[in-house]
């Protein structure tokens, strides 16, 4: 079994991207091939078959091996839910919540298992495609490091640079790291790859002798910039930051709150493919739109919190205009909850303990309290009758006369909320506007049915995974990365 790790000069460097394309490409190959991340900090995560919960990058990267997510991708997941403290979850169950000072003295005791998983994973495959998190040259996070080199050295495994040329700096960035890091560390380099390259990719190759003068490493590729990245689902807050989300035409426009916690808003994604839809995050500070057709509160990693957001903005009073105009409002997960009469958190599980009004649009209370639910669910939505998936993933329970007139079936199970007008809505499954009939009949609807279905999502997320496969197969030396992985 072979194994090799990309590691970032920084954040943001489309480690993950290139990873996916590289797992596409391999497997074209015909090679049996498994994507890892020791440590991975995202509000968006996925659902695994076995009940945890890992990265929404590793699931991804998981589809383009053609093998479902498994727990072991990513072992140790940060979910932040304050500026300096976030829930952690290790090996797909959550295992409470930590400041960054009490997880880094953590660290060390987690190592075991992060390399127990990858282990696990190398029995399974040809090979596999190891991830960082952040910068390889964190030397303040060196001690009891999991995510780059610390990872590394523990597991045996050679290491790629990538660096992202499209912010500056990215000869001094590939320098730099490589004279920061350790002897032992610098010896596990076997190249670097540059990134997000916009132009003519000869431009760049004096700098590569440059480089190879200062630190002896090849040069294993110039990626020319994905403009088809933002057809795959969304990673983390600062993939949305990246995002175009400007209005570009479309007849239905969905508004989106940004609020500060907000997690798995890649359930927006199929939306924001579809010609006729724009899908607008409304900034802190901007009002909601008055001429937007629906407005979806979106998933949070702190529900009270976000709700003292909504109501900080002014965004209770638009929403409320939205709904006396006759607009659509859709909450989702934990916007869900934020659409009920109150949310409490008599354990203090999302923040200090307390209660909170919610937006009063559904009859339900919810409280923090009972295990996390972590599953995948499939049913039928009760207006449309169309066929739905996703995953919930969420800690509370909701109760109250607004469940007996439900959204949703999952199973044989009534599920989620809707008002008497069918105009307010919600539930817990994430990625439901990913099956393509619902999402279609939903638009439909709040369109006044004059509609037609335009985007297959699966099968565009799909050809878009290949034609990433097909850039890193023209621009990146796959023969010698796969001659360096031992």
């Amino acid at each position: 079994m072979t194994a090799i790790m990309f590691q970032g000069t920084g954040s943001d460097v489309g480690k993950s991207m290139l990873v996916a394309g590289l797992c596409r490409a391999l497997v074209r190959r015909g090679m049996s091939v498994r994507p890892f991340k020791p440590q991975n900090m995202s509000n968006n995560a996925a659902v695994t078959a076995d009940g945890g919960e890992i990265g929404r990058a590793q699931a991804l990267q998981a589809l383009a091996c053609g093998v479902p997510p498994s727990v072991e991708m990513n072992p140790v997941l940060l979910k932040p839910q304050t500026d300096i403290g976030a829930q952690v979850v290790v090996r797909g169950q959550m295992r409470g919540s930590a400041s960054a000072r009490d997880f880094f003295a953590r660290k060390a005791a987690l190592l075991p298992e992060v390399v127990q998983s990858f282990r696990a994973l190398e029995s399974q495959c040809d090979i596999v495609l190891v991830e960082g998190a952040g910068s390889a040259a964190e030397i303040n996070l060196r001690a009891n490091d999991i995510a780059n080199m610390g990872f590394a050295e523990a597991a045996d495994v050679p290491v790629v640079l990538i660096g992202d040329i499209d912010r500056g700096g990215v000869i001094a960035s590939i320098v730099g790291t490589h004279a920061l890091i350790s002897d032992s560390e610098r010896n596990r380099l076997v190249g670097y790859l540059i990134n997000k390259f916009r132009g003519d990719p000869s431009l760049f190759m004096p700098a590569t002798t440059g480089i190879a003068e200062k630190t002896g490493l090849a040069c294993l590729g110039v990626v020319p910039w994905f403009a088809d990245a933002a057809k795959l689902p969304a990673e983390d807050a600062m993939t949305l930051e990246n995002r175009d989300f400007s209005r570009k035409g479309g007849r239905i426009v969905v508004a989106v709150p940004r609020i500060s916690r907000i997690a798995n808003f890649d359930d927006l994604d199929p939306l924001a493919a579809e010609p006729d839809v724009d899908v607008i995050f409304v900034q802190p500070g901007e009002p909601i739109p008055a001429d937007v057709t629906v407005v979806i509160l979106p998933g949070s990693k702190a529900t009270r919190a976000d709700l003292d957001v909504i109501r900080a903005e002014g965004w209770d009073i638009d929403i409320a205009a939205h709904v006396r105009r006759g607009g659509f409002l859709v909450g989702l997960c934990a916007g869900f909850q934020s659409l009920g009469k109150t949310v409490s958190d008599p354990d203090g599980i999302e923040g200090p303990p307390g209660d909170t009004p919610g937006l009063g649009y559904l009859d339900l209370v919810t409280s923090m309290r009972g295990k996390k639910v972590l599953e995948q669910v499939a049913g039928h939505d009760h207006w449309s009758d169309s066929d739905i998936a996703g995953y919930e993933m969420h800690v509370g329970e909701t109760t109250g006369p607004g469940l007996e007139t439900p959204w949703v079936t999952l199973g044989n199970k009534p599920a989620g909320a809707i008002d008497a007008n069918g105009r307010v809505m919600g539930c817990y499954v994430h990625g439901i506007f990913a099956s393509d009939g619902f999402r279609n009949a939903f638009l439909r609807h709040v369109a006044g049915g004059d509609r037609v279905a335009a985007t297959a999502y699966d099968k565009m997320v799909e050809e878009t995974l290949n034609a990433l496969a097909d850039h890193m197969e023209a621009n990146v030396n796959v023969d010698a990365i796969l001659k360096a992985a031992r």
